[in-house]
């Protein structure tokens, strides 16, 4: 039990609550949303006590499983990094890893937004305990083109572009010529170029553009949806494609606009259709005061009143969520837009407990399955956007969507799948109110991935590959069969292919085109657009109606791409290809050789070793749970927990196969933590770990990942970062 089970707790039932957490709900939540406190609680107390030993067992199923695996790489050991197969295939479906696949079925999700049935665009994703990145994240939904492409290396510096001190007109034109560019591939015009324009009007419901003299339309006349201000002079342009929105805005008296021959003085691109508020794995949420930090933030957006003040450029700021956008339709009807991204919201997972609440089951108190309260906690936080009552609605069809992470196949997903219908009991909701995301990033999911979605057709409304945490699941399941190869060539494994084409077309198979998204990881390069435009197209090419994005500007520079791809054509020629080979899903990544040369296990372990401390030291010592790390060689990577599992892992693999030594591992630790304190030398409110290695938390968890990553259930490094970050504040309170 953690030490902050000793704060003050109000006791209800079985459930002895923090007083933060319980004020939190009796006083905030349960007056304004309309629901009684003592049945509140009594029928919270009734779900635990029917969820709690359900979820024990699923763990004891992990667990056993995997003893199971352990056993038999241990009696068939890998030759020249090879195993065989075919055995080791009916193997698991002896132990009941690989399940039978059932008869084709449809999902019949029902009342699920447009963003997420039928249009295709970036999702970002946002720790929901910081609340200026939360308002952030769903005021994403419009964004700058010209901002995005001139705060970004998408717009090279060479040639006197510089983005240095104060404005470039150099850079600037190269930014509008990019923008009008981009207008020309995907807006195009009758005739001539964006270029060439002088001017916009509305006559008799039509889009006439001024080029000099003569004037032109748009080659495709039905992109024209709508206009703000005069007929004659319009300060806004709404153009659609691949039902995504781009509003060209227009002002003479801009600095920008004045300049351009059609006044043009910005491109809006419509940029994250949908935003992940996580309450996991971007968030550091180990007791009551963080986690009603996180749930205060969820319920102010489902209100539509969370706001943020904060000091930027010597002033102090506010931040509120937009309103929505308004707009003349050619007809000269009244359109009204989304002004804000729709919001899902990652619960925990089945493994972590929390100690919120405390349980006595009869054997004595214990922390509460986080993901139960989270199940229970969030949902009534969301009543008021789900019963009409806010005036900056998030669901236009008054439905929540919940994505659930780490859940190891079809069992797990059918507890989830009955935990939302009792919520949705206890809450007064009609039956598939709550919506379901499923994360495929744990290979039992995977592998049995169609099976999963049956259990929860009727609410499934997302799936999406994670390869990061995915790999780190690899990793651990398969801890026994041999050295993996090193971390850069995982993608290139015969495995990651087949699983991300895999994910596509189960979802394809079982209908999801038109009910839920197919989605692709994140991009973990904030700093490198550039790459990002030339890699990342590759989501949607490949199926996939939605792929995460780190910032509002990657959302805004990753929308072009949906522009350029219409993904709902893409799923229809997919629909007839051959599936994906389960067999090299099974392929585990082992490497055929260990003859690297010293130079490079050392490289490896340094590049691990810096990546978990620099990761760690933060989320243990400051509570960030998400932030851009350095890597060895300084480039800005975007890491959550998942990064942190991989790298872990592999260290553990290596350590485990003897290819690298203990002290290797631990020389490489310190004299990485030096490098990672010099690179936060800037930090006012970082703490050191290399000044006494010893009394560091943050350093001790860093090495208990790698020395006990063996040990850690799934591979995951939740338990140890949240006894350390729990260590720490209770170190802090004596």
């Amino acid at each position: 039990m953690s030490q902050s089970s000793n704060a003050k707790r109000v006791q209800k039932g079985i459930l002895a609550i923090d007083q933060q957490l319980f004020d939190f709900i009796e006083n905030e939540v349960l007056p304004k949303v309309g629901i009684d406190s003592d049945g509140y609680w009594s029928g919270f107390e009734k779900v635990i006590k029917e969820f709690t030993p359900r979820n024990k067992a699923l763990l004891a199923t992990r667990a056993k499983i995997q003893g199971q695996i352990d056993q038999w790489h241990l009696q068939h050991p890998a030759k020249n990094g090879d195993i065989d197969y075919p055995v080791y295939k009916a193997f698991l479906q002896e132990i009941g890893y690989l399940l039978p696949e059932g008869e084709a079925f449809s999902v019949s999700t029902e009342n699920v937004d447009d963003e997420i049935a039928l249009i295709a665009g970036p999702q970002l994703v946002v720790p929901v305990r910081n609340a200026r990145y939360a308002l952030n994240a769903n005021n994403a939904r419009w964004g700058s083109l010209y901002d995005a492409l001139y705060g970004t290396n998408v717009i090279s510096d060479e040639n006197g572009q510089e983005a240095k001190g104060g404005y470039n007109p150099t850079r600037g034109a190269a930014v509008v010529a990019y923008a009008k560019n981009f207008l020309d591939e995907n807006f195009a015009l009758a005739s001539g170029l964006y270029s060439d324009v002088t001017g916009f009007k509305v006559i008799d419901g039509k889009l006439e553009i001024a080029q000099g003299d003569s004037s032109t339309q748009l080659k495709n006349t039905a992109q024209f949806v709508g206009f703000v201000g005069e007929v004659g002079n319009p300060s806004a342009v709404l153009l659609k494609n691949n039902n995504l929105h781009a509003e060209i805005q227009i002002d003479g008296n801009h600095p920008i606009g004045k300049d351009d021959p059609a006044h043009i003085k910005d491109v809006l691109l419509e940029s994250a259709l949908t935003a992940i508020q996580d309450c996991e794995d971007s968030i550091a949420a180990v007791d009551a005061e963080e986690k009603v930090e996180a749930y205060r933030n969820w319920f102010g957006l489902m209100n539509g009143d969370l706001q943020e003040t904060f000091e930027k450029g010597g002033k102090t700021r506010t931040r509120k969520q937009n309103p929505d956008r308004e707009y003349t339709t050619p007809e000269g009807d009244r359109l009204t837009l989304p002004g804000r991204s729709l919001l899902l919201l990652r619960n925990v997972g089945h493994l972590m407990q929390n100690p919120s609440i405390l349980v006595d089951l009869g054997n004595g108190q214990e922390e509460i399955f986080e993901g139960l309260m989270d199940g229970l906690i969030t949902p009534l936080l969301s009543l008021n956007d789900l019963n009409g009552k806010t005036e900056l609605s998030n669901s236009r069809k008054g439905s929540m969507y919940i994505v659930k992470p780490k859940m190891h196949g079809p069992e797990e997903v059918k507890m989830a799948n009955d935990l939302f219908n009792a919520s949705e009991d206890l809450l007064g909701l009609e039956r598939y109110t709550i919506k379901i995301g499923i994360m495929d990033e744990e290979r039992r999911m995977t592998v049995n991935l169609k099976e999963a979605i049956r259990q929860a057709k009727e609410r499934v409304i997302f799936i999406n590959t994670g390869f990061l945490d995915r790999t780190g699941d690899e990793m651990h399941t398969s801890m026994n069969a041999g050295p993996f190869v090193r971390k850069g060539e995982m993608k290139s494994q015969t495995w990651q292919p087949a699983y991300e084409q895999w994910n596509v077309d189960i979802g394809l198979e079982t209908g999801l085109q038109g009910h839920a998204q197919i989605g692709k990881g994140m991009w973990a390069k904030p700093d490198e657009m550039q790459e990002m435009m030339d890699t990342k197209i590759a989501h949607p090419q490949a199926g996939a109606n939605t792929a995460w994005v780190p910032s509002p500007t990657g959302a805004t520079l990753h929308s072009m791409h949906y522009h350029q791809v219409n993904v709902a054509e893409i799923q229809d020629s997919l629909k007839s290809r051959e599936r994906a080979s389960l067999d090299d899903i099974l392929t585990i990544p082992l490497a055929k050789n260990t003859n690297w040369t010293e130079e490079e296990k050392q490289q490896e372990i340094d590049n691990n070793a810096q990546g978990i401390l620099g990761y760690v030291v933060r989320w243990v010592n400051q509570g960030v749970g998400c932030s851009k790390v350095p890597d060895i060689n300084d480039v800005g990577l975007m890491e959550d927990r998942a990064t942190l599992r991989i790298s872990s892992q592999h260290i553990a693999n290596w350590l485990h196969h003897n290819v690298v030594s203990e002290q290797q591992v631990m020389d490489a630790m310190k004299r990485m933590a030096k490098i990672v304190d010099e690179q936060n030398a800037g930090d006012a409110d970082y703490q050191p770990m290399a000044t006494d290695f010893d009394n560091s938390y943050a350093f001790k968890a860093a090495c208990d990942l790698v020395f006990k990553g063996r040990e850690q259930p799934s591979g995951y490094t939740e338990p140890l970062l949240h006894q350390a970050r729990l260590d720490l504040k209770a170190s802090m309170t004596c």
